[in-house]
């Protein structure tokens, strides 16, 4: 049996740290008539970030919209994590990507009501400047740097980065912005500003700006601090809610395998990924959303591989700032697949 669903994609004004800039968005609700096998099984609820997250899964959206799915999927894009975490403790949402320490927040809120199935980004971070003063962290030290969401993953990340190469926050200003185009703004305004940026925003600002370079890439940064089997720099987990996820394991499994599939294929065929993007107003410009894709880390780990990357991602900040993942390490029970 055929069943119609809807691919809500919910496109507001930027303002989540992953969006692209004001100027390559729209603000628009559209929805995209899909349809999909469903049979007796339930239809998944699945809401994503607009950025990487989504990214990943414009293939999945597009075999949806086909019928070529093993499953029946709702999808609902928005721009703030805020959005998603209400949906899914009403019970709105099955399955939401969400940042890293967003996952742990959650499932610390709702006392194991969720858990992490994989993750879907790794590192999005890019220092850049207009010039070359700035080859490590350590040339932060007596510099401003601009920077989107003071206890956001940005902050919390180049804090982390700084103490990690021996630099404190009283060596750097840390410039706080409500939202990226004023870091663009910024470094456009000021040529020896230094900003922070996430992909695909890095893209789109050296395309309007041909001055920019990026200086450090902070996933590169991250790594290096790191011993062998260390954390990874995550940016972005999927989450099931608990309930759902034991009613419907075989319907989530089915998922993280198109899923994994949806991911490689951005990946390996970025040209036709970018034409799906702007179609769905992810980024506006397919060229932009195409010269990003390399940068933006997407993936899809589970199992063992994930927990070792987002647990050690998730002490790290835990270190640094307990309340940035909701005040306390997941226990085991929160890696769904990992021994």
């Amino acid at each position: 049996m055929k069943k119609r669903i809807w691919i809500m994609a919910m496109v507001l004004a930027a303002g989540f740290a992953m969006s692209a800039s004001a100027e390559e968005t729209t603000e628009a609700t559209t929805e995209i008539a899909t349809e999909a096998v469903a049979g007796d099984a339930a239809v998944i609820r699945i809401g994503s970030l607009k950025g990487p997250t989504s990214m990943g899964l414009v293939s999945l959206m597009q075999k949806a919209k086909a019928g070529e799915t093993k499953e029946a999927y709702d999808f609902t894009m928005v721009t703030a994590a805020d959005e998603l975490l209400g949906k899914v403790i009403s019970g709105d949402l099955d399955i939401a990507l969400v940042p890293a320490n967003v996952a742990s927040v959650l499932y610390n809120k709702t006392e194991g009501g969720v858990q992490a199935i994989d993750i879907n980004t790794l590192g999005v971070l890019y220092v850049v400047e207009n010039g070359d003063q700035v080859q490590s962290i350590a040339d932060l030290r007596g510099k401003t740097l601009y920077l989107t969401g003071k206890g956001t993953t940005p902050d919390y990340v180049i804090q982390y980065l700084l103490k990690a190469n021996g630099v404190t926050t009283d060596d750097v200003t840390l410039e706080y912005k409500s939202e990226a185009t004023e870091v663009v703004a910024a470094l456009a305004e000021d040529t020896a500003a230094i900003g922070l940026l996430p992909q695909p925003f890095v893209t789109a600002a050296m395309a309007q700006n041909e001055n920019l370079r990026v200086a450090l890439d902070l996933t590169a940064e991250w790594d290096a601090t790191q011993e062998e089997g260390g954390s990874r720099l995550v940016t972005g987990v999927t989450i099931a809610r608990t309930d759902f996820l034991e009613e419907n394991e075989d319907a989530v499994k089915d998922f993280l395998a198109e899923h994994e599939e949806s991911a490689a294929f951005t990946n390996e065929n970025p040209e036709q990924a970018a034409q799906w993007i702007a179609e769905l107003e992810i980024v506006a410009k397919a060229p932009i959303a195409q010269k990003a894709i390399p940068a933006c880390n997407i993936t899809c780990i589970d199992g063992n591989e994930m927990k070792d990357a987002l647990g050690g991602y998730l002490s790290a900040l835990y270190e640094l700032e307990p309340t940035s993942i909701g005040g306390a390490l997941p226990a085991d029970d929160f890696y769904y697949g990992a021994k």
